[in-house]
């Protein structure tokens, strides 16, 4: 808790510091450039000994837009200012206002720099003639809509902290406050646009400079380049940086990674994008959730038959082999059992029987109570299923009476039965229907009372490998219910 919220408040003192430095560094940086440009050009020129009022007014301008600009920007994001500092979310009206700073700062800037072009350029031709107040006015006009750019593309950079807040509450959708397009049209203003206008005014009449232009033209060539590089950097870092981190992140996803998020941080359609990969991976994730407990349901392989077959009343005639496996005397067991507790026990059971089939390629298909049926061959094939399905019965067997808390019966037997889909077209179920089945159940009855409590069916035995057969001997002829002729049982 210290931690963050110290990390908080490096936050908002970085943030703040980071806020303040442009406003000051803005204004004072450009206040030097056109100042530099003015003297280069001789202006004003017929002013005479009364330049010292341009000046006093020039530096009263600049100290004022100072105050006037902090303060108006604070009153403009007040709330801003409030949920940032004390760290809680923002509401949705406060989140669309802080996605407003730079626009904000950029016309509070661009307000000041005009009135300070119109006062200057004024004064200039009151106290000295008409080409004093166009060059003038001229000048301050250019250095203002540089500062003006550079201030808009810098402040969105600075508020990255708080516009990746406010980006949380109220996503990028519908109609962009900014847009690339408009970064672009930006950074080429300072690259080009306002340099070479500034170019076009010192080297073509009419001719407003009162000294040699050559000195003029290449400090507007310096101040195209540095602008130019400054606004370059700060539009790659507002739309480069943040497709490199959606591509890695795209990266993951491809590989099969969820577990992916993107800070959503702009406002313009990289920020659609942030959020639109964000949706992606929330997606992907939900989908991934849903496979995962659908396959927990019904396994997986029954899980990987629906989703490649999709969702219909469809199956085929396999020859597999089924393992029924039941607990002895349950009715007995529940009576004088706690329900959690014989829940616990019935859970280890289960375990058990599950690692077992698992392990030889079999599909535990249900659960019914405190029995289970096991199929090894479908949905996915074996060629070797019935040695599978008679050495998990062995494993169970051993595993359960190793633990020592339940009795059991296990029953295997192999046949033809229909796999498939059952059921109807809004509630399925896979399962498999056929005599092995009814045979594997009824031989677990049986086993119940058998000392090795496994019976298999002859032609299960018989179709396993030789290794496997090793381990059964013959148990007798037995006449299970429902059926009118002798079944030849082998036991373990």
């Amino acid at each position: 808790m210290r931690k963050r919220t110290a990390g908080r408040f490096r936050l908002v003192l970085r943030t703040s510091l980071g806020f303040a430095a442009l406003g000051i560094g803005s204004s004072v940086a450009g206040s030097a450039v056109v100042a530099l440009l003015l003297f280069l050009q001789g202006l004003p020129g017929d002013v005479g000994d009364r330049g010292w009022i341009l000046g006093l007014t020039a530096g009263g301008i600049v100290a004022a837009s100072l105050l006037v600009g902090t303060l108006w920007t604070a009153y403009l994001q007040r709330r801003t200012v409030v949920w940032f500092t004390i760290g809680r979310p923002p509401t949705e009206d406060e989140a669309k206002r802080a996605l407003r700073l730079p626009v904000d700062m950029a016309v509070v800037s661009g307000t000041l720099w005009l009135i300070g072009t119109i006062a200057l350029g004024t004064l200039a031709g009151v106290l000295g003639s008409f080409d004093d107040a166009s060059g003038m006015a001229l000048t301050i006009g250019l250095g203002g809509l540089t500062t003006v750019g550079l201030m808009y593309l810098a402040a969105e950079w600075v508020a990255r902290p708080v516009m990746t807040i406010a980006l949380d509450v109220t996503p990028p959708h519908g109609s962009l406050p900014v847009t690339v397009l408009t970064r672009l049209i930006v950074t080429w203003a300072l690259a080009s646009g306002v340099p070479l206008v500034g170019v076009l005014l010192v080297a073509t009449p009419p001719d407003v400079s009162r000294a040699n232009p050559a000195a003029s033209l290449i400090t507007l060539s310096v101040i195209g380049l540095t602008t130019g590089a400054i606004g370059t950097a700060l539009l790659a870092r507002a739309v480069a940086a943040p497709l490199h981190r959606l591509r890695v992140a795209l990266d993951r996803i491809a590989r099969g990674t969820t577990d992916v998020s993107v800070d959503v941080d702009d406002s313009s359609e990289i920020g659609m994008l942030q959020t639109s990969v964000n949706e992606l991976a929330a997606g992907l994730r939900e989908q991934e959730r849903m496979r995962d407990l659908f396959g927990r349901h019904v396994g997986t392989d029954v899980a990987r038959h629906a989703l490649e077959y999709g969702a219909s009343l469809s199956g085929d005639v396999r020859e597999v082999t089924a393992l029924f496996v039941d607990v002895v005397d349950s009715t007995a067991l529940a009576s004088r059992t706690p329900p959690q507790e014989l829940v616990a026990k019935l859970n280890r059971f289960f375990a058990s029987v599950v690692s077992a089939v698992d392990a030889r390629g079999g599909l535990v298909n249900k659960f019914q109570g405190d029995a289970a049926l096991c199929i090894f061959g479908a949905p996915t094939r074996l060629s070797d299923a019935p040695t599978m399905a008679l050495a998990a019965a062995r494993a169970i067997r051993d595993a359960v009476v190793a633990d020592g808390e339940l009795d059991l019966g296990i029953g295997v037997a192999c046949g033809q039965v229909f796999a498939g889909q059952l059921g109807t077209s809004s509630r399925l179920e896979y399962t498999v229907i056929g005599d092995a089945v009814n045979e594997a159940a009824r031989l677990t009855e049986q086993a119940k009372s058998v000392p090795s409590r496994i019976l298999a069916s002859e032609g299960a035995v018989k179709a396993a490998l030789g290794g496997e057969r090793e381990f059964w001997q013959p148990h007798g002829p037995l006449l299970l219910r429902g059926r009118q002729q002798a079944t030849e049982a082998w036991t373990n």
